[in-house]
């Protein structure tokens, strides 16, 4: 996907090193000019605390960071911008040099997409060169934080809509081109069966579902010539019916005999509409005529309806689930926890740990594993300890993907994910499926060997 152009160019934000925060580049300077990068970083990624209404996260957004990773490069041009910037100008050209030639060749551990996650669970675990592990601080956290964010939120929609599909709607109202097809991957992982996003449909095999706008009924002289010249277009279609009046749009297609697959209402008292609606298919004989509900739906508006009985059957979502919109940033940090340095054996590394102390954003020190441990096939308990630790009870959740900057893992298709996730979701205890805005929990338990390294 093109990101922008500079000088005629296309840059894609799939594998340009020029997406990071400048800061990333200024200490890589310094790192390299106090000699420096000798030194591994062991960088962790986890949130301190969830959105709100969240009881947990889904995660999601590896894939686009294995890729990043894979194909890291510096270009010329890149090289050429960065030594005209003014920070930049008395750097040795040996640094520029050393960009240049920069390759991603560190470790990855990372827990799968779908997999649930809770706060201080390490979601991916960074050791690399320092440079090379700090320069992926900005993507990494880009594409996971939003990614995870957006597969929780859908798992909320899905949950409400009670087995019925859900497609998501909202790449106009996502924060941009590319976080719209973002936004629809990671809605699918979450749950929801389709996107109207054809280039996600395209790129990442979702399914595309599409109907029809407004405009297109408003384009004919009436609507009896709108409804028809679609249909004969699609027959057995979805069929917008509240542009004008629902209960008269349902008269004229039963009059033109049109064969209804569906009916999509999009504004106004969905409850009240549905029910009129439903009565009036099922009179006319159109009692397989399922009826689609969308705009400014969520998870909230969604179980509402449904609690009162309203006869829809799939949903819309769009605006609400591509910027999830009551809690539209996740707090995800990624911090050193850790500092490898080479021994005298150039297979050995003494580890030297780090913990930040700052208030209210302390982290946990050293490299990570997460198990997690159940009893009657639900989550009784997450042991966050040290890596290295073995459980007899528990099961990993970090794997790894990237040894010395080749792929070992290969990674699942979108639709084994979204399998993967809904298989997670049937371990939670009811209380964390609740939708209500009741206190966060966590079954996050911290390790006694972990503890005694703390500060």
């Amino acid at each position: 996907m093109e990101l922008l152009s500079r000088g005629g160019k296309p840059v894609s934000d799939f594998n340009s090193a020029l997406l990071t925060d400048f800061y990333e580049i200024v200490m890589a300077a310094a790192y390299f000019e106090s000699n420096q990068v000798h030194k591994f970083g062991v960088f962790e990624m986890f949130t301190r605390k969830l959105p709100r209404n969240r009881k947990y996260l889904i995660a999601a957004g590896l894939e686009q960071v294995i890729q990043y990773l894979l194909n890291f490069r510096f270009r010329s041009e890149d090289i050429t911008f960065l030594k005209s910037q003014k920070p930049l100008l008395n750097i040795s050209n040996k640094f520029f040099e050393y960009l240049l030639a920069l390759k991603f060749t560190g470790d990855v551990w990372a827990v799968p997409e779908g997999t649930i996650v809770f706060p201080y669970e390490p979601l991916i675990r960074v050791e690399a060169p320092i440079v090379e592990a700090q320069i992926i601080e900005t993507y990494l956290l880009s594409v996971i934080n939003f990614q995870t964010l957006i597969a929780s939120k859908a798992s909320r929609v899905v949950r409400a809509a009670a087995g019925r599909p859900v497609i998501e709607f909202g790449s106009r109202r996502a924060h941009g081109p590319n976080a719209s097809v973002l936004a629809a991957r990671a809605s699918f992982i979450g749950g929801c069966q389709a996107t109207s996003n054809t280039l996600a449909a395209f790129s990442m095999n979702i399914p595309v579902s599409g109907t029809m706008a407004h405009s297109f009924i408003m384009n004919f002289d009436t609507e009896e010539e709108a409804l028809l010249a679609f249909s004969q277009v699609f027959p057995s279609s979805t069929l917008l019916i509240d542009t004008y009046d629902p209960v008269e749009a349902i008269t004229k297609i039963k009059t033109l005999g049109i064969d209804a697959a569906a009916i999509r209402i999009d504004s106004g008292d969905l409850l009240t509409t549905s029910k009129i609606v439903r009565k009036l298919l099922d009179v006319a004989g159109y009692r397989s005529t399922k009826i689609m509900a969308s705009g400014d739906l969520n998870e909230t508006t969604i179980d509402e309806l449904l609690s009162r009985s309203a006869p829809i059957d799939l949903f819309g979502v769009g605006t609400e689930l591509s910027t999830s919109r009551d809690d539209p940033a996740l707090d995800g940090s990624y911090k050193l926890v850790a500092i490898k340095i080479r021994s005298n054996s150039k297979e050995k590394y003494e580890l030297s740990y780090r913990q930040k102390l700052s208030p209210g954003k302390h982290t946990y020190p050293g490299p990570k594993q997460v198990f997690r441990i159940l009893r009657g096939g639900k989550i009784e308990r997450d042991l966050l300890t040290l890596e290295g630790d073995t459980i007899d009870a528990g099961r990993p959740l970090l794997i790894q993907y990237i040894n010395q900057g080749q792929l070992v893992t290969t990674l699942p298709s979108l639709i084994d994910i979204q399998a993967e996730c809904k298989e997670q979701l049937k371990t939670l205890p009811d209380s964390y499926l609740d939708l209500g805005p009741e206190p966060q929990i966590s079954p996050v338990v911290i390790s006694d060997k972990l503890k005694q390294i703390i500060v």
